[in-house]
């Protein structure tokens, strides 16, 4: 992947602390400069279910055209510079483009504004945030993902985006209200922190567990990581992180606990070999509970209602081919739960192979091969699955 197209990848996402800088196209606006950018992708994905994944009276091959990992998505942002403060803001709509229901309009995908934020500050001192947009904890895993281009795992199953390695390597960042700080760059070195809008667990969440949403009470979470990052023919980085968040529990049925982890990454890029290594660990972290593939390995925060011990990570490989461009990747990654509860270890774990082609400098070919697999589904012992997906398409930016 050439350095223009990496850049649109980390501008359509909006990795925490950027801007829309890396947008295609610039309108002047008196005091204001307008961005506008963004991408579209679309995948044909063959998945082939077995075990527990295939339930009875479905079929065991799922055939789709889908959205990869990285939702198709519009992003409108302005900046300035007003009584010595960079002034910014950012807007961006995401959807799929799975129809789903039989080719039905509307179908599995809507649109959803994942993205609504400003920021204020200056390189002497920093920027805060505030409003909605990617997380903190575990942002770089996913930010590092070669499958950010693809598909990765989760095929098959409808909606506006796939899963890449979320729950089967790393817990989902996800798009979050926030108020943060990120700070300047000290030769390389950088940290930020935020309070983010608090997550509930699953009798929370449905109000009915516990006879009311009143009967829990959950506290900000809290999050924050520092990083170090060099530039040269031997360039890389090295990040770690940390999240917190205390749930009041004022039922029997379930004690007060409190989620919290830490995660540790890192990469290097040196002749066109680039590799990433990442692990996390925590207590309550999981929300692997359902049954079903998407939502079994979406690994959502804090959903659990109890506290797991959850722990994961994953290494990953890629060679761009000399001249093509083409990048070559294999990564393999696991993500494992076990339930205080049950005493029963969920785990989910896979293995990606992937071929991303840069047909021009805003069109990437992609084809991807994925096998994963799911044991203890939902925490249940003995339900085991697993999910083969070839999957070939291609993502332009703009």
């Amino acid at each position: 992947m050439n350095k223009k197209l990496g850049l649109a990848v980390a501008g359509a996402v909006m990795a925490f602390g950027a801007s829309a800088a890396n947008a295609a196209i610039t309108i002047p606006a008196g005091d204001w400069t307008i961005d506008i950018g963004g991408n579209v992708n679309a995948y044909y994905t063959h998945t082939k279910f077995s075990g527990d994944l295939k339930t009875a009276g479905t079929e065991d091959v799922a055939n789709t055209v889908q959205t990869g990992l990285l939702p198709s998505a519009l992003g409108i942002g302005g900046k300035t510079r007003q009584n010595d403060l960079d002034i910014a803001f950012q807007f961006t709509f995401f959807t799929g483009v799975d129809s789903g229901n039989g080719g039905a309009a509307g179908g599995n995908n809507s649109l959803n504004i994942r993205q609504a934020y400003l920021t204020f500050g200056d390189k002497s001192w920093g920027t805060i945030k505030a409003g909605r947009d990617l997380g903190i904890f575990g942002s770089d895993a996913i930010l590092s993902d070669m499958t950010l281009l693809g598909v990765g795992i989760g095929a098959g199953s409808g909606g506006s985006s796939t899963l890449g390695r979320i729950g089967s390597g790393y817990m989902y960042a996800d798009w979050v209200g926030q108020i943060s700080y990120i700070s300047p760059n000290w030769n390389g070195f950088s940290f930020a922190v935020g309070v983010r809008e608090p997550w509930s667990n699953s009798a929370d969440a449905s109000g009915s567990a516990n006879g009311s949403n009143s009967d829990i009470r959950n506290d900000m979470g809290y999050e924050g990581k520092v990083s170090y990052e060099w530039t040269g023919d031997y360039a890389g980085k090295v990040w770690l992180g940390a999240i917190s968040q205390k749930h009041d529990v004022n039922t029997g049925s379930v004690d007060n606990y409190t989620s919290r982890g830490w995660d540790l990454g890192g990469k290097v890029n040196l002749a066109g070999v680039g590799l990433v290594g990442y692990y996390y660990d925590g207590k309550g972290l999981s929300g692997s509970t359902a049954a079903s593939l998407s939502t079994a390995a979406n690994g959502l925060l804090f959903l659990n209602g109890q506290k797991s011990d959850d722990k994961g990570g994953y290494v990953q490989a890629t060679y761009a081919l000399p001249g093509v461009g083409t990048k070559l990747g294999l990564s393999y990654g696991v993500s494992k739960s076990e339930a205080d509860a049950t005493n029963v270890k969920f785990e989910n774990k896979s293995w990606i192979v992937g071929a991303y082609h840069p047909l021009t400098k805003s069109l990437n070919l992609v084809a991807e091969y994925t096998d994963n697999k799911l044991e203890n589904i939902g925490y249940s012992a003995g339900q085991d699955g697993k999910a083969k997906t070839v999957s070939l398409g291609a993502i332009l930016f703009f």
